[in-house]
């Protein structure tokens, strides 16, 4: 299966430029492109879009590979738990409740592959698909996809998108353009974006509650229900409060102790899986959260023109995935824990299309012709 996913990735590559100039480069023996830029590596493959490695220096100057992801790529799209690590999904990323939503009048009807709800589109959405290559340099690749009308129940219309990945000194940027040319449709898009900046070396503890977040602009947060569903509700966050990420830095464990940490997710879900809402009046050019690590140094600074952030700190992780070889110490088991690591995704309110209140209709449904845009970046130090 390696050497398939191999050669279709080449095939989706851009071919070599006629009259001398120089070829655009090509995939590796496992299908990876590699993207480089002074203080860091990326590296992508074509199936969903997924990033696989993303190289930055820690505080000794040695470079880690901060994200989770598979060694062999072919294992990407056969695996059974489908995590979505470092991919597009879409067209409607996170839950549609009930597996329904109404435009101009009209029901549809979504998969329900999360329980009562849809996730991400249901199980034929853009992180299940081959993407195309359409544009590649040593510093940029550009993704598109068109999805068909219904190709994922309930979708309706076409869809054409392209995310284009660009580094930069210290720095991965990400832009994501879609258009519905010929109906109303649905459309929100994140990058799910699976953090562990210690890359499993800290020997003493392979969690993410040693981590630390700060977000000052998110200061509310999406109530939700015992299937991490959005209620209606958008409650301020107060201080010391399990979701207050935005009165101060603190490790993402630091409420573990909180009676209130279990089941904050959903039944049987401890820590984190919700949504965050920005304050309305930010300055998107400003940094709208920073997560670090003490131990490894490492800090990443999200700056995003989406008025949302979805955090998910890896509740059901089942201990029997393996982390990457360039992850991990010597001596140890090469597991995944439970509560391993942790997935950042900007994007818009979770199942806005159902909640008219909320005033996101405008973001969420597109089309005919209306052209949907979506950027952020990653800028990468040392604390």
């Amino acid at each position: 299966m390696r050497t398939s996913c191999a050669l279709l990735a080449i095939a989706a590559s851009a071919a070599a430029l006629p009259g001398g100039h120089k070829p655009k480069p090509q995939p590796d023996a496992d299908g990876k492109y590699t993207l480089t830029a002074p203080g860091i590596r990326a590296q992508f493959i074509p199936y969903a879009a997924t990033l696989t490695n993303l190289f930055v220096k820690d505080k000794n100057g040695v470079e880690t590979d901060i994200v989770l992801g598979y060694d062999n790529t072919s294992y990407y799209p056969v695996d059974p738990g489908h995590p979505v690590y470092n991919a597009i999904p879409g067209r409607y990323v996170n839950r549609i409740g009930n597996g329904t939503y109404s435009i101009d009048g009209v029901t549809y009807h979504t998969e329900k592959n999360d329980g009562p709800n849809t996730l991400h589109s249901g199980t034929n959405n853009w992180s299940f698909r081959v993407w195309n290559v359409t544009d590649v340099t040593s510093s940029s690749i550009t993704f598109s996809i068109h999805d068909p009308s219904n190709s994922s129940l309930g979708m309706i219309g076409d869809v054409d998108a392209s995310v284009t990945y660009s580094v930069s000194k210290n720095k991965w940027s990400i832009v994501i353009d879609a258009i519905s040319p010929q109906k109303k449709t649905p459309l929100m898009l994140t990058q799910h974006t699976y953090f562990q900046l210690d890359a499993f070396k800290n020997p003493a503890n392979r969690t993410i509650w040693n981590h630390t977040l700060y977000a000052p602009a998110a200061k509310r947060a999406l109530v939700a229900d015992q299937n991490a569903l959005p209620t209606g509700e958008i409650a301020n966050i107060t201080k010391n409060s399990i979701d207050d990420f935005w009165t101060a830095p603190h490790k993402l464990g630091f409420k573990s102790s909180d009676p209130g940490f279990e089941n904050h997710c959903g039944n049987g879900c401890h820590g984190y899986n919700g949504a965050l809402a920005f304050d309305n009046k930010r300055n998107k050019k400003d940094v709208a959260l920073t997560l670090s690590s003490a131990f490894s140094g490492i800090k990443a600074e999200l700056t995003t023109d989406q008025d949302a952030v979805v955090l998910y700190t890896c509740n059901w992780n089942d201990g029997k995935t393996e982390f990457k070889s360039t992850q991990g110490v010597a001596g140890q088991d090469k597991f995944i824990p439970r509560d391993g690591c942790i997935a950042i995704e900007a994007q818009d309110y979770v199942d806005g299309i159902n909640h008219p209140e909320w005033g996101r209709l405008d973001e969420q449904i597109t089309g005919p012709g209306d052209k949907y845009h979506w950027a952020s970046s990653w800028e990468f130090g040392t604390i």
